[in-house]
């Protein structure tokens, strides 16, 4: 890939990790459980606060929720929500810890459901990405849907907002602002 010269408008430039975050990761279509899972739960996390704080913590989010593996976060147990609200390198919100963990317990559902996470999740979207200017607007009929059904499977921290941004950070939607090396608008 050659260097990016133009990017979204919303990357700060002087973090080497939200640089990174926007060329590698944002807008890529992403078809891993793990990953899928990490996503969903960083953004519940990141309700009411920026990306960028998020992606900051993202390390000691991954350690804290040991790995994102969705089995394990599925059982904790109040010791372990106790252990979460001491952890300085998160963000220590006991509605959003409770959240990812009957989060990991309604994605379970949905795997065994659907066989993966992945298949659920790409079937609003035939397979395929959504291509759009994300910078319009902070939700779309898209988001609407995702969102509502998330929810009737009983999945927290999933608001049109929410879910927009969800849909945009694993690729569903590609959404990189026109005049962005990455965007599949120009």
């Amino acid at each position: 890939m050659s260097e990016i010269q133009h990017r979204c408008g919303w990357v700060n430039l002087t973090n080497p990790l939200y640089v990174a975050y926007h060329d590698y990761e944002w807008g890529m279509p992403c078809h891993d459980d793990r990953m899928l899972f990490e996503l969903l739960v960083l953004e519940g996390f990141q309700a009411g606060l920026s990306w960028e704080s998020i992606l900051n913590k993202r390390e000691a989010f991954r350690a804290a929720f040991d790995g994102f593996d969705v089995r394990v976060v599925a059982g904790y147990g109040e010791s372990k929500v106790a252990e979460l609200m001491a952890n300085p390198g998160i963000v220590r919100n006991r509605r959003k810890i409770e959240a990812a963990i009957a989060n990991a317990q309604a994605f379970m559902r949905v795997q065994t459901e659907w066989g993966s996470f992945d298949s659920y999740l790409w079937a609003f979207v035939d397979g395929g990405p959504v291509i759009e200017d994300c910078s319009e607007h902070i939700t779309s009929p898209l988001g609407d849907r995702v969102s509502a059904d998330l929810k009737r499977r009983g999945f927290k921290f999933v608001g049109p907002v929410i879910t927009y941004s969800y849909l945009q950070a694993t690729g569903v939607i590609c959404g990189h602002e026109r005049g962005c090396d990455l965007s599949a608008l120009d």
